[in-house]
């Protein structure tokens, strides 16, 4: 877990905060504030998943569907016991959320091409009779309409005529000539909820009725006159009957509330989170962030990365520009130190780092190129800051070491560790060999170090340790401005005199200053000065020689050309070459064969398979330069001539096996079955041609073949034009040797022959023949 203290130092709260501003809920709001990186590559994956599949939307036009609304978490809890009754104002909480839910459903339906959204919104109902029953009767500002229910309209229309009846009425009696003389003023009111009339105090005896209220100054009586009591009455009546009706229809809803409440929290949590990621995915937009990659490598890798805080200052007008920033860290340089003036970027550079992989492990897009790379660490300690720390009375420097002392205790391979200005607050040289010492030891542990420093003596120590890099912030010479553009490999200067020099200091000072820096360093700084210089020389010849290897690529590419086709002719004449060994060792192999007619069998042997080594051995090279063009299944019909590879003449097609990809083909007398892989278009041979090459075949071929040692698809691959030969040389009987072993090749060999058109039967040897290690074949 990353500390908090981590997380506030690198400004990850105000990166919360600014995403908060898309949020449309109070609830929503609270949950984005409180984001902490997550704990596995999975979650982190699927939270990047569900972001960019909100932000297609937006791109498509069609944005997610969200609104304001409120928590209903308290509302439901209040409306959860039996017989609770919720007030108009708080049924309304529920329409957003409702409305929302509802909007969604109608989005996401069949929106299969949105994997993460369907599987966080495919539950979704949105509960449409409530919604619709809210909707139907009760409005905007919380009353209870018309509509509601068809007794509730009945009532209130009762009342609207009862109270035109008596407005009417106590109309007439302000207007009566009799009356008027007793009358304060001519108009009607309600005092206590009952209708009255203002007349004079002194005649209040004058107008039958009921006083119910007394003007301030104690001239005017409030009567309600005696004979609109009863219609009065009969109003009364009506409106509680109405509040009745009113509290019943309130009841009725909260009922169908009440029965799915678990539901109803279940879908505003899911709205809450579709509010959360559409916040981050809007922030994403707002700095056309992208999705880097996750690493279980210990390595980070930045392509044209920027402060997210420095873009959203850019974006206000406060700064221009914002410098993209590319480093490497991790594989052969796991130690990193950046130098350079102040002011100058160092800070910046590491917090940058720092901010963009804590939000890469929250699962949020970052502002560099997709490319990026972030290992997954437990955790990232930070030492930023220089401010004493006042509450436990520690200096500048005490305060560094207590965080670096912390810092070593909790650092492993899987941590990240930022440190700004290692080895100041104290005397230089003591400060330095602590720096160097703690370094050396973080890197012992594996662990991801990028530090900034102003030392010298650290700059040298990286320098000459293996696995450990320099790094500085670029500086124009010219102008003495920072460029706040990352270069690794070369240590930076302070140029605090340069600097000094720039802003005013009289000369006098400059000088002697330089004269107290000593001559070793000065020459020190003049040396990195050089080695700028010359490296910007070599960055001019290095874009030389690239512009140059492109030429060369470019001529190389042409006489690969040339070779290939030359190439190609000395294959050509290599095949001819081969063919016509081949054909001056098969005539060999008849001489011998009629020479050793009466030998022993086992001499002839020998000398064969002497003579069938060689032959395998330039078979091997003429399957190598084969140039046939391949045939595949749909280009053969029955009654096609074909060119044969195994037996070398043409052959016609008898028989197409589409599924197993072979074909049988009738070659001369003898009909055989080959692999589709054996066929070329045809040559043209003569049939006289053929029934030579068929002779030779009956002299040349073997009557056993040796696969022991071989893989079965190895070992198949000859079996095949073995049998084939077997067959056109009119051999009744062949011998396969497979040997035992684990029997897999065994059962390989028995599986080919089963079924197979050239095989009439199989067996296992005898007992002299080599019993289970070998397969005698009866040939059809």
């Amino acid at each position: 877990m990353i500390n908090r203290e981590s997380l506030q130092i690198l400004e990850f709260d105000k990166i919360l905060s600014e995403i908060s501003r898309f949020s449309h809920s109070d609830t929503t709001q609270k949950s984005i504030l409180n984001i902490l990186p997550l704990n596995s590559r999975e979650d982190i994956e699927k939270r990047f998943g569900q972001i960019q599949e909100i932000r297609r939307l937006a791109q498509e036009g069609t944005p997610l569907k969200m609104s304001f609304f409120q928590d209903i978490l308290q509302v439901i809890e209040r409306v959860s016991p039996e017989d609770a009754v919720l007030e108009p104002n708080e049924l309304l909480i529920f329409l957003p959320v409702l409305g929302i839910i509802s909007e969604l459903c109608s989005q996401m339906k069949d929106r299969n091409d949105l994997p993460h959204l369907m599987d966080l919104t495919g539950n979704l109902t949105g509960f449409p009779e409530i919604l619709n029953n809210i909707e139907r009767s009760i409005d905007n500002d919380g009353n209870i309409l018309d509509g509601a229910s068809p007794e509730l309209l009945h009532l209130r229309n009762q009342i609207r005529n009862l109270e035109g009846k008596i407005n009417k009425r106590l109309g007439e009696i302000v207007r009566d000539k009799g009356i008027t003389p007793f009358i304060q003023d001519e108009f009607i009111t309600k005092r206590s909820g009952r209708w009255v009339i203002p007349v004079r105090m002194d005649s209040k005896g004058q107008i039958p009725g009921v006083v119910h209220d007394v003007s301030r100054s104690g001239e005017t009586a409030f009567i309600e006159p005696l004979e609109i009591i009863g219609l009065v009455n009969e109003l009364e009546n009506l409106v509680a009957e109405e509040k009745t009706e009113e509290i019943r229809i309130l009841r009725g809803i909260c009922q169908s509330i009440r029965k799915v409440t678990n539901g109803i929290e279940e879908q505003y949590r899911v709205i809450v989170y579709l509010d959360f990621l559409h916040s981050i995915a809007r922030f994403a937009d707002l700095l056309r962030m992208e999705v880097p990659v996750i690493s279980d490598a210990s390595v980070i890798k930045l392509f044209s990365a920027k402060h997210p805080l420095l873009m959203l200052l850019q974006k206000e007008g406060g700064i221009s520009d914002v410098v993209s920033l590319d480093l490497n860290l991790g594989e052969d340089n796991t130690v990193m130190v950046i130098t350079g003036p102040n002011a100058g970027g160092k800070t910046v550079a590491i917090k940058t780092v720092g901010l963009l992989h804590l939000m890469a492990l929250s699962g949020m897009p970052v502002p560099a190129d997709s490319s990026s790379i972030f290992p997954l660490v437990n955790e990232i300690l930070v030492d930023i800051g220089d401010e004493q720390s006042i509450e436990s009375s520690l200096s500048t420097f005490s305060a560094h070491i207590s965080n670096i002392s912390e810092i070593l205790k909790r650092t492993d391979s899987n941590t990240l560790v930022l440190m700004d200005e290692l080895g100041t607050g104290t005397d230089p040289i003591q400060g330095a060999a602590i720096a160097c010492s703690v370094l050396r030891d973080l890197k012992e542990k594996s662990s991801l170090i990028l530090a900034t420093t102003h030392l010298l003596d650290i700059v040298a120590f990286v320098h000459k340790t293996d696995g450990m890099v320099n790094a500085s912030m670029g500086f124009d010479q010219k102008t003495l401005a920072p460029l706040y553009k990352l270069k690794v490999g070369e240590p930076g200067q302070s140029h605090a005199l340069d600097i000094a020099r720039k802003y005013g200091l009289p000369f006098r000072i400059i000088e002697f200053a330089k004269s107290m820096v000593g001559s070793m360093k000065v020459e020190f700084h003049e040396l990195i000065s050089e080695l700028k210089v010359k490296s910007v020389r070599y960055d001019n010849v290095l874009n030389e020689l690239k512009l140059q290897q492109k030429e060369i690529e470019k001529k190389d590419n042409i006489l690969r050309e040339k070779i290939i086709e030359i190439d190609k002719k000395k294959r050509d004449i290599l095949d001819n070459a081969y063919r016509e060994a081949q054909d001056f060792i098969s005539g060999i192999k008849r001489q011998i064969y009629a020479i050793f007619e009466e030998a022993k069998r086992e001499k002839k042997r020998d000398a064969i398979k002497k003579l069938e080594k060689q032959q395998k051995q330039i078979d091997e090279k003429l399957r190598q330069f084969d140039r046939e063009p391949a045939l595949s299944m749909d280009e053969i019909k029955k009654g096609d001539m074909v060119f044969v590879k195994s037996i070398g003449y043409d052959a016609q097609v008898e028989k197409i096996d589409k599924k197993n990809k072979r074909l049988r083909v009738m070659a001369g007398s003898i009909d055989i079955e080959v692999p589709v892989s054996d066929i070329a278009p045809k040559k043209g041979k003569s049939p006289e041609s053929r029934r030579k090459k068929v002779e030779e075949i009956q002299e040349a071929v073997p009557l056993q073949l040796n696969l022991v040692g071989l893989r079965v698809d190895d070992a198949l691959s000859r079996l095949e034009p073995f049998l084939n030969h077997a067959s056109l040389a009119g051999i009744s009987e062949v011998i396969i040797v497979h040997g035992i072993g684990k029997g897999i090749l065994l059962k390989a060999v028995h599986d080919h022959l089963k079924g197979h058109p050239l095989v009439k039967q199989y067996r296992s040897g005898g007992e002299s023949e080599g019993r289970r290690g070998v397969t005698v074949v009866m040939m059809k």
